[in-house]
């Protein structure tokens, strides 16, 4: 018994030993790539912006009036979008409400641009109304 507790002393003190003796891990640590700063600290740097596409969206009607439709897109349905129209899309939107409108359900699609929330065109048609 004494002999065991020894030994469990003993193996204890070199890990201790071995934990202090270790070396140290260090982080590598790389210099920086020193490029020259083209412009003046104080000056802005003008970054162009490149021009959004109006883009067709594949949706499905959930209420349209004249002044606005709401839909839910067709891949997510998860995403529902509130469009008011623009004037193209207004003439066309007051020839399909004054024969009907659009019935929940119905499928379209409306150009827009990204970001903004005016139809650019509404393409589809109308269920028979209820």
């Amino acid at each position: 018994m004494k002999n065991c507790k020894f030994i469990a002393a003993a193996l204890f003190s070199a890990a201790a030993l071995l934990a202090v003796a270790a070396p140290s891990a260090r982080a590598q640590v790389t210099e920086p790539a020193r490029t020259p700063i083209p412009t003046a600290p104080n000056t802005p740097v003008v970054v162009k912006q490149q021009p959004t596409k109006a883009v067709w969206l594949k949706a499905e009607v959930i209420h349209a009036d004249l002044n606005t439709i709401i839909v839910r897109e067709v891949g997510n349905e998860m995403v529902i979008h509130t469009f008011t129209f623009s004037e193209r899309a207004k003439d066309k939107i007051e020839q399909v409400q004054d024969a009907g409108g659009y019935q929940s359900g119905d499928h379209v699609r409306i150009l827009w641009m990204p970001g903004t929330s005016e139809a650019l065109n509404i393409k589809g048609r109308p269920s028979k109304p209820i």
